[in-house]
């Protein structure tokens, strides 16, 4: 099987690397399903690089009257 044995500096960093990498995975499906969510809410995405909100008959008055 497999003997314990340290770990080099190359593996160290590989190991580093996917941890980083699963922490940012994890944080952008987080961010997507606030973005969902938020659609399906009709709300505006909070970010300036954000989605407009949804279009309803509610926001569609609401622009022609402005």
């Amino acid at each position: 099987m497999s003997e314990d044995k340290p770990l080099t500096e190359q593996e160290k960093q590989r190991l580093a690397q996917e941890k980083r990498r699963s922490e940012q995975l994890r944080a952008n499906l987080q961010r997507r399903k606030a973005q969902v969510r938020a659609r399906r809410a009709g709300a505006e995405d909070s970010r300036q690089e954000g989605i407009k909100a949804a279009s309803t008959p509610e926001n569609t008055e609401k622009d022609e009257k402005a």
